[in-house]
C-alpha cells in the first residue's frame, strides 16, 4: 500500500485544485504543517547551540527563575494543546483505517503540531531561566501563523457545512481557541516587559528568595511541570545516596513560609476579630482567624481534590468500555465513535490516571504546606503568649509546664493534621454519592444493596476508631508509670544491688508492664478489627450485590459491568475508611482549639509602663529595635497586643527621683494572684552602686520582693520607680540570678554570655570569681560542652554558679542575686563573696541586691533590708540596726556564731569536690563508652571495605534483615508461620473470587438463568472464606507484634537490672532510658501496623502483576523496564527519606526544649529583657523544623508521583496487551481491575519499607543491650551450705586483695591485707581516688576481685551467691536514695519485718515523731526521689533502713558528706549506741569523723599504707593520717 501524503485512492483526484487552492482539503492540511516546521526550524539551533553548551554549567540559583507574565496560564494552555493534538492524531489514525490507502494528511500535521507544541514549552522554559525575552518573538510569530492556518481550515469546514456533530470540526475549533489564547498570553508579555517594539525594556529582578542562596526549597518558584512532578527534588534525593542530607543542604524556608510571616498573618486576623467584637470578654474565634489567614490554599487544595476524585471514576468507566469492545466508524467520525475505539480508550485511561494522580498529589502538597504554615504561626502565637504569662499563673499552678508542652507538642500538631485531612471532609461525600450513582447506572437496584452494606458498616468503623484512641490513652498512662518506675530503678541501681533488692523492684516494673500489655492487647484487637473491616467490607458488598443481581435481574451480568462495578467498590471503600479517621481528627481539633483559646485568654503580666502612665521612648532606641520597618510605637491597649518583635523598654526615669536611688518602692502591696497580698506595705529604697542585702527567715517574702520590683507580681497598690543610672550602661535590663538555677540547653559559654558579646578578659574574670574553672576543665569540651536536657547534667552547685556567673557577666547596672549561696559550700561562698560580689561588681560600681541566709556576710553590706512575714522589719545600715534594734542584732549574732561552728565542720574536701568527682565519673565512663562505640563501628566498616563511598552507601541503604528476623523470632515461630500462611491463603482466595467472577460473567450468554445461578454457591463460599481469612490475618499480625514486644521488653529489663554496676558507670542514663521509652514504644505500637501494611501492599502488588501476566503474557516483556525503574525509585527514596526523617526528629527536640526552657526561665528572661532574642531563636528553630518537615513531605510526594505514573504505565501496557491479545473479555476486565489497584499500592510498598527501616533501628538498639553480660549470681556455694544467721560475729579478714572495675582497666586496690575483729569500729580514709570506696564495693562483690579474697566469719564471699551475700550485709551510701511509694516500701520492700521493728528503726534514727505526724504513718507517701523530705531526713531514713536489716556488719560510705551538723550528730550517736555490738566500717570524707575509731586504715593510690588506732597514728608526726588531719583543719 503506497504511502502518499494525500492518499492514492482509486478515482480520487487528491491533488487537483480546480475548485481553488484552499478548497482542496489535503492542501489546507499541508498548509497547517508550515507553522510547525517554521518553529522547529528556528528553535532547534537556538536550543542546541545556545543552551546545550551553557545549561550544564549553570547552577540552580543562577538561572534566575523569573516567571514571565501569564506563566502558569501558558503551561496549562500548552498541556491542553498537547491533549487536543493527541485526540487529533487518534482521530486521524482511526479515520485513516477507514480509507482504501493511507492518507498521511489526516494525522501527520497533527503529529507535527504535537512535536511543535512540546518544543515551544521547552524553548519557553529555557528563555525564561535565562531571562532573555527577546527570543520569545519566535513563539509569537508561531502562534500567529498557527492561528491563521487553523482558522482557514475551520472556515473551509464551515463552508462545506460540516458542523459540531463531527469530531474533526470540534478538534479544529478547539485548536483555534487555544492558539488564540496563547497569542494573547504572548501579547501580554510584550505589554508588560516591553522587550520589543518599545524603546526602554523593563528590567526585572528575580524574587528576593532566589537571590538568597540559602533558600533551597524551590517548589514555589519552579515551573508547572516541575511543580507537578517535584522534578527539582531530584538532585537532593539522588545526592542523598552519596552523602547524607544535612541541615545545610536543605537550607532556609522561602519568606512566605517562614513562621514570622505566617504569625503576622494569623495575628492580624485574630486582632481584627478582637476589635470587631463589642463584648471584650468574648474571645476571638481561632477558627475564623485560621480561615481568614489560610482559607485560600485550602480551597485550592479542595478544588484539586475534586478534580482528582472525578477523574478517579474514569478508571472503572474505561474498563467497562474496553471490555465491551465495539466496532469502528466512517471517514468523518462522530465524537462518540472515537470513544468506542479500545486503543483510544486505553490511552485516555492512561491520561486520566496521570492527571488524577497529579491533581491528588498537588492537593496533598498544598494542604501539607498550609498545615505547616499554620503550625508555625500557632507556635509563634503560643510563644509570644508564654513570654507574657503572669508569673502567678505559673506558680499557682493554673498553667503547668506540662500543659504548655502539650499545647506545643500535641495541640498544634492535631490542628496541623486536621488541616491535612480537611479537604477530605467535603471531597468524600461527593465521591461516595458519585460512586453510588454510577453503580446504580451499571447494575440497577442490586447496586443499592451493596452500597447499603458499606454504609451500614461505616459507623462500626467509627466506633472502632474512637475505641482505639481511648485504648491508646490508657496505654500511654501505663507506659508513663512504667517509665517512672524504671527511671527510679536505674537511678538507685547501686543501692538496689547492694541491698539485693533488684528483683523486687524489677517485679514492680513488670507488674505495671503487665497492665500496659493488657491495654496493648486491647489496642491490637481493635487495630486488627479496623484492618479487618477495611479488607472485608468490599468483599461483603460485592457478594451482596452480585448475588442479589443474579436473583433479581433477568439480564445476565456482562464482564464490562461486573468489573467496572468491582473497581467502583474499591474506590468507595477508601473514603469510608478515611471518613472515620477524619471525623475523629475533627473532634480532636475542636478540643485543641478550645485549649488554645483558653490559653491565649489567660492572664498576662502587667504592663511595663509601670502603671505610672508614663512611657517616654527615646527615638534612637525606637529605631534600633524596629523590625520589618514597622513603625508602631509600643502601645499595648488590649491585653493581647503582641509587640512586633521590638525590644520593649524598661521603666523610665521619673524626674522627681534623686540620682542615688536605683529602685524605690512606695506603699507597695503585691500579690501572687489571689487577692490576699503576699507583700504588704513595702517602702524601700535600693541605693545606686551599693550592695544591699535582704535577709529574713525562710518564706518571709525575700524572693517575692525582688520579683515585685521586677514587675512579676500583681500590684494591688503602690508604685515602683526605677532611676536612670549612668548613661553608658544598657540600663533597660537587670541581671538576675533566680533561686532555682535555670540553664539553657546550650554550651557553658553561651549560658554565661547569654547573648552579650564575648569579651575574653571579662569572661575569665567571671569564671574565676565563681570558681568554675576546675569544673570546666573536667568537661569533655571545656566551656563548649552542651549542658542541660540534651547535654550533661550538672549538680545543683555547679548550675547555681553558672547562673551567678551569667548575672555577673552581663553589662547591666543593676544585679539581683536571689540566694546565690544556697547550693554552695562555705569555701565557694566565701570566694564568690570576695572575688565576685565585693571585687568584680563593686569595681564596676554596679547596684547589687543580694538575698541571703548567710548572716556572716552582713558586715559587707552597705544597706540592709530585714524582712518578716511579707513586710519590711528594718531598713538601714548594719550600724543603724545595731543602735536602733539591739534585739534583732543580738539574734543575728547568735545565728552567726552557729554558722561559724558549721564552718569548722566543713573542710576542704567538701561538697564541691564531691560534685566534681561525680562529674569526673560521668565522663570517665562516657569516654569508655565512646571507645566501645568506636569498636562497634569499626566492625561494621570491616564488613565491606572496597572503597569509602560504597561503604557509606551500602551501610545506609541496607534494611536490617537480621533485625527483622530477630524481631519475628521474638514473636514466636508459631505466630510467624500462622501469619505467613494466612496472608498467602487470603490473597489466593481474593484472586480466586475475582477469577470466578470473570468465569461467571464470561460464560456462554445463551445459557439459561438457572445455569447462571449455578455459579452463585461457589461465589458465596469463596467470599465467606475471604472474609474469614481477612480476620485471621489481621489478628495474627497484631498479636505477633504484642508477643514480640512482650519478650523484647522482658529480656531487656532483666538484662539491664542484672548487669554489673560498671555497665551503669559506662552507659549514660539517658541512653538506657531511651531504650525503655522511645524504642519500646516503637516496638509496641509502630512496628506491627507497618509490618501489616507492608506485607499487604506487597502481596497485593504481586498478585495483581501475576493476574495480569496470566491474562496477557505479553505484559511480562514490559514488566522488566518497569521493575528496573521501580527498583531505582525506591532505592533512592528510602535513603533520602531516612535522612529527612532523622532531620525532622532531630530538629523537633530543640524546638520543644526551647519552649519548656522559656516557660521555666520566664522571670529570668524578662528581668534580662531578652524576650526579643528568645523569640528570634524560637522562630529560627520553628523554621528549621518546618523546613525538614516540608522536605520530608515533598520527598513523599516525589515518590508518590513517580510510583503513580509507573502504575499508570502498567495500566496502559496491560490495556494495550489485552486489546492486542485475543483473551476472553471477562479476563481482560479482571486484568485491568487488578492493574488499577497496583497504582494505589506501589507507593505504599516503598513508604512502608522506608518506615520499617527506621523502626527496625529501635529493635537494633534494644538488641545491642541484650548482649550485655550479667553479673554471676550463682556463686560456687549452695545457699543451703550458708548458716541461717551468717555473719554471726562480723569478723572480716582480707588476704592479698586485688580489685579492678573491668578486665580492661588497671587494678584500683593492690594487695591489701588486714583483719577486722567482730564489733570493731573501723575508719577508712585517704585522698580522693585512693580506693576507699572501691573497698566498700569489694565487700559486696560488686567489683572484679581477681586476686586474693575477703573472708567474713569463715566464708570466702566470692563463693557465695550474690543474693545471699548482699542480703546479709548493710550499707549507708553517700547519696541518700528513696523510692516513690510508701515509707514502708523504702524501709522493707521485702515485707518481712513487723511494724514494731520498723517503728523501732525509725525511733533510733530520730524520725519516729515526724513519721507519726504524717497521714498514713508507715504508709505515708514518698514522692519521686524522696523530694518531700529534706536531704538530712532522707539520710536518716537510709540509716533506719540499714538498721531494719539486723546485719552484724554495717558499712558507711561517706554517709555524712551531704548532711548538716545536727543530722550528723544523730548519725554518730546512733552508730555508737544502736550499732554498739556490730562491726562498723566508716569510709570518711572528713577525717574528723573517724578520730574516735578503734582502727584506722589509710589508703593511698590503691595500697593500704597505714593501719593502726587513731591516737597511735596521730602520735606519729609524719604519718599520712596526721598529715590529712592537719591539712583538713
Amino acid at each position: 500500500m503506497a504511502l502518499s501524503f494525500c492518499g492514492s485512492d482509486r478515482g480520487s483526484n487528491a491533488y487537483s485544485v480546480d475548485k481553488g487552492v484552499l478548497d482542496n482539503g489535503c492542501f489546507v492540511d499541508a498548509l497547517n504543517l508550515v507553522p510547525h516546521v517554521f518553529l522547529l526550524f528556528i528553535t532547534f539551533p537556538i536550543l542546541f547551540i545556545g543552551w546545550g553548551s551553557q545549561s550544564s554549567k549553570v547552577q540552580i540559583h543562577h538561572n534566575t527563575w523569573l516567571h514571565f507574565p501569564g506563566h502558569n496560564l501558558r503551561w496549562i494552555l500548552t498541556f491542553t494543546l498537547l491533549f487536543v493534538h493527541v485526540c487529533e492524531i487518534a482521530e486521524g489514525i482511526v479515520s485513516n483505517t477507514q480509507m482504501e490507502s493511507n492518507h498521511l494528511h489526516l494525522f501527520l500535521p497533527a503529529l507535527m503540531g504535537f512535536i511543535a507544541a512540546t518544543t515551544s514549552v521547552v524553548y519557553y522554559h529555557n528563555i525564561e531561566t535565562a531571562n532573555f525575552p527577546k527570543l520569545l518573538l519566535a513563539l509569537f510569530i508561531y502562534w500567529i501563523l498557527a492561528f491563521i492556518t487553523k482558522m482557514i481550515k475551520l472556515w473551509k469546514f464551515a463552508e462545506a457545512s460540516l458542523g459540531v456533530q463531527y469530531l474533526r470540526f470540534c478538534i479544529t475549533a478547539l485548536l483555534v481557541v487555544l492558539y488564540g489564547l496563547l497569542m494573547a498570553v504572548e501579547i501580554n508579555v510584550i505589554r508588560v516587559r516591553k522587550y520589543v517594539f518599545f524603546a526602554n525594556p523593563q528590567r526585572v529582578k528575580p524574587p528576593e528568595d532566589l537571590q538568597d542562596l540559602g533558600v533551597r526549597f524551590l517548589q514555589p518558584f519552579v515551573n508547572l511541570l516541575s511543580k507537578a512532578t517535584y522534578w527539582w527534588m531530584n538532585p537532593l534525593i539522588i545526592g542523598a545516596h552519596k552523602r547524607p542530607i544535612e541541615l545545610k543542604k536543605i537550607g532556609k524556608l522561602p519568606i512566605a513560609m517562614r513562621a514570622l510571616t505566617n504569625y503576622i498573618r494569623l495575628k492580624d486576623s485574630y486582632e481584627e476579630q478582637r476589635q470587631k467584637t463589642e463584648d471584650p470578654e468574648k474571645s476571638p474565634s481561632i477558627w475564623k482567624s485560621m480561615y481568614r489567614a489560610f482559607g485560600g490554599p485550602i480551597l485550592l487544595s479542595s478544588t484539586f481534590r475534586y478534580m482528582a476524585d472525578l477523574l478517579g471514576f474514569a478508571g472503572p468507566l474505561c474498563i467497562s468500555g474496553i471490555t465491551a469492545n465495539m466496532t469502528f466508524g466512517v471517514f468523518f467520525m462522530s465524537s462518540t465513535e472515537l470513544l468506542q475505539n479500545t486503543s483510544v480508550l486505553a490511552v485516555l485511561l492512561f491520561l486520566a490516571l496521570v492527571l488524577q494522580r497529579t491533581f491528588l498529589q498537588a492537593s496533598y502538597y498544598v494542604t501539607i504546606e498550609t498545615g505547616i504554615n499554620l503550625r508555625g504561626a500557632l507556635l509563634a502565637m503560643i510563644y509570644n503568649k508564654i513570654l507574657r504569662l503572669s508569673t502567678s499563673n505559673m506558680s499557682m499552678g493554673e498553667m503547668t509546664l506540662g500543659q504548655i508542652n502539650n499545647l506545643v507538642a500535641i495541640e498544634t500538631n492535631q490542628l496541623m493534621w486536621f488541616l491535612f485531612l480537611c479537604p477530605n471532609l467535603w471531597a468524600m461525600p461527593v465521591q461516595i454519592i458519585m460512586g453510588v450513582i454510577l453503580l446504580y447506572y451499571l447494575l440497577g437496584d442490586s447496586a443499592l444493596i451493596g452500597a447499603g452494606v458499606i454504609l451500614l458498616l461505616a459507623p462500626v468503623q467509627y466506633l472502632i476508631a474512637t475505641k482505639l484512641a481511648d485504648t491508646q490513652k490508657s496505654t500511654l498512662d501505663y507506659s508513663t508509670d512504667r517509665l517512672k518506675k524504671t527511671t527510679e530503678i536505674l537511678k538507685g541501681i547501686k543501692l538496689l544491688k547492694l541491698y539485693a533488692w533488684e528483683n523486687i523492684f524489677c517485679d514492680r516494673v513488670e507488674e505495671t508492664r503487665g497492665k500496659e500489655l493488657t491495654s496493648l492487647k486491647t489496642f491490637a484487637l481493635y487495630t486488627s478489627m479496623s484492618i479487618f473491616m477495611n479488607a472485608a467490607i468490599p468483599i461483603a458488598a460485592v457478594l451482596a450485590t452480585f448475588v442479589t443481581h443474579a436473583y433479581i435481574e433477568e439480564v445476565r451480568l456482562s464482564p464490562a459491568k461486573a468489573f467496572a462495578s468491582l473497581a467502583l467498590f474499591h474506590i468507595l471503600v477508601t473514603p469510608l475508611f478515611l471518613l472515620s479517621t477524619v471525623v475523629r481528627f475533627a473532634v480532636k481539633a475542636l478540643v485543641s482549639v478550645q485549649k488554645l483559646s483558653e490559653f491565649l485568654q489567660s492572664d498576662e503580666i502587667g504592663d511595663d509602663s509601670w502603671r505610672n502612665g508614663e512611657m517616654y521612648m527615646s527615638l534612637e532606641i525606637g529605631k534600633k529595635f524596629k523590625y520589618h520597618g514597622d513603625t508602631k510605637a509600643i502601645n499595648r491597649k488590649g491585653r493581647y497586643r503582641m509587640d512586633n518583635y521590638e525590644q520593649p523598654m524598661r521603666r523610665q526615669l521619673r524626674p522627681t527621683e534623686t540620682e542615688d536611688v536605683a529602685v524605690q518602692v512606695n506603699d507597695g502591696f503585691f500579690t501572687w494572684g489571689s487577692n490576699l497580698s503576699t507583700l504588704t506595705d513595702i517602702n524601700i529604697r535600693i541605693p545606686t552602686g551599693q550592695l544591699t542585702m535582704i535577709v529574713g527567715q525562710v518564706g518571709c517574702g525575700k524572693s517575692s520582693l525582688l520579683l515585685a520590683m521586677l514587675g512579676e507580681m500583681q500590684t494591688i497598690s503602690g508604685k515602683v520607680y526605677w532611676s536612670n543610672g549612668p548613661v553608658y550602661k544598657n540600663r533597660y535590663s537587670v541581671a538576675y540570678a533566680a533561686q532555682k538555677s535555670w540553664l539553657l540547653n546550650a554550651t557553658v559559654e553561651e549560658n554565661i554570655t547569654f547573648g552579650s558579646p564575648f569579651n575574653k578578659q571579662r569572661y575569665k574574670a567571671v569564671i574565676d570569681a565563681c570558681s568554675l574553672q576546675p569544673d570546666i576543665d573536667l568537661l569533655p569540651f571545656g566551656d563548649q560542652t552542651e549542658i542541660g536536657e540534651r547535654g550533661i547534667n550538672l549538680s545543683g552547685g555547679q548550675r547555681q554558679r553558672i547562673c551567678v556567673a551569667r548575672a555577673l557577666y552581663q553589662n547591666t547596672n543593676i544585679v539581683f542575686l536571689d540566694d546565690p549561696f544556697s547550693a554552695l559550700d562555705i569555701h565557694l561562698s566565701d570566694h564568690l563573696m570576695q572575688e565576685g560580689i565585693l571585687k568584680f561588681l563593686q569595681d564596676d560600681k554596679r547596684t547589687l541586691v543580694l538575698v541571703t541566709h548567710k548572716l556572716q556576710y552582713l558586715i559587707h553590706a552597705d544597706w540592709i533590708i530585714a524582712m518578716k512575714d511579707g513586710s519590711v522589719l528594718r531598713e538601714g545600715t548594719l550600724k543603724d540596726i545595731q543602735t536602733h534594734d539591739v534585739e534583732l542584732y543580738e539574734h543575728w549574732k547568735t545565728l552567726m556564731n552557729r554558722q561559724d561552728q558549721e564552718l569548722e565542720k566543713t573542710e576542704m574536701e567538701s561538697q564541691t569536690t564531691l560534685e566534681r568527682k561525680t562529674l569526673r565519673r560521668a565522663f570517665y565512663s562516657r569516654e569508655a563508652k565512646n571507645q566501645i562505640d568506636d569498636e562497634d563501628e569499626e566492625e561494621e566498616v570491616e564488613e565491606d571495605d572496597d572503597d569509602n563511598m560504597s561503604t557509606t552507601t551500602s551501610r545506609r541503604s541496607k534494611i536490617q534483615w537480621k533485625m527483622c528476623c530477630r524481631y519475628l523470632s521474638s514473636g514466636g515461630f508459631l505466630m510467624v508461620f500462622l501469619m505467613v500462611s494466612s496472608k498467602l491463603a487470603k490473597h489466593s482466595v481474593m484472586v480466586a473470587i475475582d477469577y470466578w467472577l470473570a468465569a461467571w460473567t464470561s460464560s456462554n450468554p445463551f445459557l439459561g438463568v438457572l445455569q447462571h445461578r449455578s455459579y452463585v454457591p461457589v461465589f458465596i463460599i469463596l467470599c465467606g472464606a475471604g472474609i474469614a481469612l481477612c480476620l485471621i490475618t489481621s489478628l495474627t499480625v497484631e498479636f505477633l507484634g504484642v508477643a514480640a514486644a512482650t519478650n523484647l521488653h522482658h529480656n531487656l529489663l532483666n538484662k539491664i537490672i542484672h548487669a554489673p554496676i560498671r555497665f551503669f558507670d559506662v552507659t549514660p542514663l539517658g541512653q538506657i532510658l531511651n531504650r525503655f521509652s522511645a524504642d519500646t514504644n516503637i516496638i509496641d505500637q509502630h512496628i506491627p501496623p507497618t509490618l501489616e501494611s507492608l506485607t499487604r501492599s506487597t502481596l497485593l502488588c504481586l498478585s495483581a502483576i501475576g493476574v495480569i501476566a496470566f491474562v496477557t503474557p505479553a505484559f511480562l516483556i514490559a514488566l522488566v523496564p518497569l521493575a528496573v525503574a521501580f527498583y531505582f525509585i525506591q532505592k533512592y527514596f528510602r535513603v533520602a527519606s531516612k535522612d529527612l526523617q532523622d532531620l525532622d526528629d532531630s530538629t523537633q527536640l530543640p524546638l520543644l526544649c526551647h519552649f519548656s526552657e522559656t516557660a521555666e526561665g520566664l522571670t529570668t528572661i524578662r528581668a534580662f529583657r531578652h524576650e526579643a532574642r528568645f523569640k528570634q531563636r524560637m522562630l529560627e528553630l520553628t523554621d528549621t523544623n518546618n523546613t525538614a518537615y516540608l522536605f520530608l513531605s515533598a520527598a513523599n510526594r516525589w515518590l508518590e508521583v513517580r510510583t503513580d505514573y509507573l502504575g499508570a504505565v502498567i495500566v496502559l501496557t496491560a490495556a494495550v496487551a489485552a486489546i492486542w491479545s485475543t483473551s476472553q473479555s471477562g479476563l481482560v476486565g479482571l486484568g485491568l481491575t487488578y492493574a488499577l489497584t497496583v497504582t494505589n499500592y506501589l507507593n505504599w510498598v516503598v513508604r512502608n519499607l522506608a518506615d520499617l527501616e527506621v523502626q527496625m533501628a529501635a529493635v537494633k538498639k534494644v538488641n545491642s543491650f541484650l548482649s550485655t553480660e550479667s553479673e554471676n549470681y550463682e556463686g560456687s556455694m549452695d545457699v543451703s551450705q550458708v548458716p541461717e544467721d551468717w555473719p554471726q560475729h562480723g569478723e572480716i579478714k582480707i588476704h592479698d586483695l586485688c580489685v579492678r572495675y573491668d578486665t580492661m582497666l588497671k587494678p584500683v586496690l593492690k594487695h591489701v591485707n588486714t583483719h577486722i575483729n567482730p564489733g570493731q569500729k573501723v575508719g577508712i580514709c585517704g585522698r580522693t581516688g585512693s580506693g576507699k570506696s572501691s573497698l566498700s564495693l569489694a565487700f559486696f562483690n560488686m567489683v572484679d576481685v581477681f586476686e586474693g579474697k575477703i573472708v567474713i566469719d569463715g566464708i570466702d564471699i566470692c563463693k557465695l551467691p550474690l543474693q545471699t551475700l548482699r542480703s546479709r550485709l548493710s550499707i549507708i551510701l553517700q547519696d541518700p536514695v528513696l523510692f516513690s511509694g510508701s515509707i514502708r516500701l523504702n524501709l522493707d520492700p521485702e515485707r518481712t519485718c513487723t511494724d514494731d521493728r520498723l517503728w523501732e528503726a525509725l525511733e533510733i534514727a530520730q524520725l519516729k515523731n515526724m513519721v507519726k505526724a504524717l497521714p498514713g504513718g508507715l504508709d505515708a507517701v514518698v514522692t519521686e526521689g524522696g523530694e518531700n523530705f529534706s536531704v538530712g531526713q532522707r539520710q536518716l531514713f537510709c540509716l533506719a533502713r540499714a538498721f531494719v536489716r539486723k546485719s552484724s556488719i554495717l558499712i558507711m560510705d561517706e554517709a555524712t558528706a551531704s548532711i548538716d551538723m545536727a543530722t550528723e550528730n544523730i548519725l554518730q550517736k546512733v552508730v555508737m549506741t544502736a550499732f554498739a555490738d556490730r562491726t562498723v566500717v566508716t569510709i570518711a570524707h572528713l577525717v574528723s569523723s573517724i578520730l574516735e575509731a578503734e582502727q584506722v586504715l589509710v589508703f593511698s593510690s590503691g595500697t593500704l599504707v597505714e593501719c593502726d588506732s587513731a591516737p597511735n597514728l596521730l602520735a606519729q608526726e609524719n604519718s599520712l593520717f596526721s598529715i590529712l588531719v592537719r591539712t583538713h583543719k
